[in-house]
């Protein structure tokens, strides 16, 4: 009897065991991801499309685009709308000035949906790993 009861506690031991490695993994990834400010200095604006080269992303890093409101915003688009300049049915539109992006794995769009202001540039692409 004494050891079934052992059994059930070295069972809820490990089950705590495992529980805080793995909030110790999750908290370990978040800690590393990089957050990067579109733009650096000068915010989400026109002429962004070679903002991200030289850069290397990763999935979970974010973003954070700091523009004017009034007369930006940002759309998270696929390629089609990326190279069409056009906001695809359902995408995601940002409009405080100070929006935060987390990343997915793989390739990322984002453009700006004011009218002209994709085609003058500000669109950003790129991949994280």
């Amino acid at each position: 009897m004494a050891q079934g009861r052992g059994s059930a506690s070295t069972n809820s031991s490990l089950v705590g065991v495992a529980l805080i490695v793995l909030f110790l993994v999750v908290h370990l990834e978040i800690a590393n991801a990089a957050v990067y400010t579109v733009g650096d200095s000068n915010g989400w604006t026109f002429n962004m499309v070679n903002w991200p080269k030289g850069k290397r992303f990763r999935a979970g890093d974010v973003l954070v685009f700091k523009y004017n409101p009034s007369i930006h915003n940002v759309v998270t688009v696929n390629r089609i709308g990326y190279n069409s300049c056009k906001t695809p049915r359902g995408a995601r539109v940002l409009s405080t000035g100070n929006d935060r992006v987390t990343l997915a794995k793989g390739q990322n769009f984002f453009i700006c949906n004011f009218v002209g202001h994709c085609e003058s540039g500000m669109k950003i692409a790129l991949n994280a790993l």
